[in-house]
């Protein structure tokens, strides 16, 4: 049990002790009686013995029953104006949450006879002091009986309340571990497609500087101009290499094979017009690049402007915008169209893999659904040409 519940329980046994205190003090409720025996040493004694005990209610509910029960029929027996039996009231309540749903059928029903036994022990305590069977037993300690089935109902309600909060919340907690576990998955398996990616696309420099390093050796005697050329190539290539491999060496490497596709800035029309062809109404707007892309920004720009016709082909209503700004530093991919829900690609993995991306490449992604059109922008920051 944590503090927080110790201190409620504190309170409530302090303030049951303060109101039945108050009570006695006034010789009962209602009209005095003359007959009622005065607050005394002895009847605060009892009284706390009936209200204190509640602040271990939730340890030994059991236990905390039986003590109130004894002190308030002491408290009766005495002549005491103990009208008002807080402390037996919510131990009574306590007991029907700690046992209304016991696993032990037989500890159940215990529990419920301890709570029912309230109306025997007052019924004691009035035969003791001689008080009239037929004024007192029959209609007070029935409705004694009354009002401890209905705490004992109250308190097993208030469990099924609590179990059923805990069960939601659980639930909550879980489904927010299975996304997180989604997403994660998601995560890895773009990068492990990008680390394919760019293991090809490091290999083809290699080949190129391979290739180029063979000319500049065959040409330096004979051609010095064409083996400075090569040397130049060597090094646009080994450094646009350089600067990609820095973005995305954090991706992880998978040995699986993965189907090729353009990495071409020109390839987008291509793919724009693909996706004509499979019934997709799409009106594009695709310049020509300024200047050679990266690699890596290459591939990003084309799986991304992929995964988002294809979710505008999935999900969307049959056509699409499709707008592309090749910046001196950057490219910037807008996709619009209609949608009244928006869901993700590949079970749930289409956007945050888009994402994923643009985020290795330093850039942005955004994705919203409003007043039933989906809009996806990416923003792929370049500084170096392949």
């Amino acid at each position: 049990m944590n503090r927080r519940s110790t201190t409620v329980d504190l309170g409530i046994a302090v303030l049951a002790l303060a109101l039945s205190l108050g009570v006695l003090a006034a010789d009962g409720l209602g009209t005095p009686d003359a007959s009622v025996r005065h607050l005394d040493a002895l009847g605060v004694l009892l009284t706390a013995v009936t209200a204190l005990p509640l602040a271990a209610r939730r340890q030994a509910p059991m236990t905390v029953c039986l003590v109130t029960f004894a002190a308030s029929g002491l408290l009766y027996w005495l002549g005491y104006g103990f009208d008002l039996p807080l402390g037996p009231g919510i131990a009574i309540f306590t007991l029907g949450m700690a046992y209304g749903g016991a696993p032990r059928p037989w500890r159940r029903r215990l529990a419920m006879q301890v709570a029912l036994a309230f109306a025997p022990v007052l019924g004691l305590a009035y035969l003791v002091r001689g008080a009239d069977v037929g004024a007192i037993l029959v209609p007070e300690l029935l409705g004694v009986a009354l009002v401890a089935a209905t705490l004992w109902l109250a308190g097993d309600r208030a469990r099924m309340r609590r179990e059923r909060i805990d069960e939601l919340e659980e639930q909550a907690r879980r489904a927010g571990r299975e996304a997180e576990r989604e997403r994660r998955l998601a995560v890895a398996e773009e990068r492990t497609r990008i680390a394919r990616e760019l293991h090809d696309s490091a290999g083809h420099a290699i080949n190129v500087i391979l290739v180029q390093a063979g000319a500049a050796r065959l040409l330096h005697e004979r051609d010095p101009e064409g083996s400075r050329r090569a040397i130049t190539a060597i090094e646009d290539v080994a450094r646009g290499t350089i600067g990609e491999i820095d973005r995305l060496v954090r991706a992880l490497r998978d040995d699986g094979p993965v189907p090729p596709a353009p990495a071409d800035p020109s390839a987008l029309a291509d793919l724009v017009e693909r996706h004509r062809a499979g019934g997709l109404s799409i009106a594009a707007e695709i310049p020509a690049p300024v200047r050679a892309l990266p690699h890596g920004v290459a591939w990003a720009a084309y799986r991304i402007l992929q995964e988002a016709l294809t979710n505008a082909a999935r999900h969307g209503q049959g056509s699409a915008d499709v707008a592309v700004l090749f910046a001196r530093d950057a490219v910037d991919i807008t996709v619009t169209n209609p949608a009244a829900t928006v869901r993700s690609i590949g079970g749930g993995h289409g956007i945050v893999g888009m994402r994923e991306r643009a985020t290795l490449l330093g850039g942005t992604l955004d994705a919203a659904a409003e007043h039933g059109t989906f809009r996806l922008h990416a923003h792929l920051p370049h500084g170096q040409p392949a």
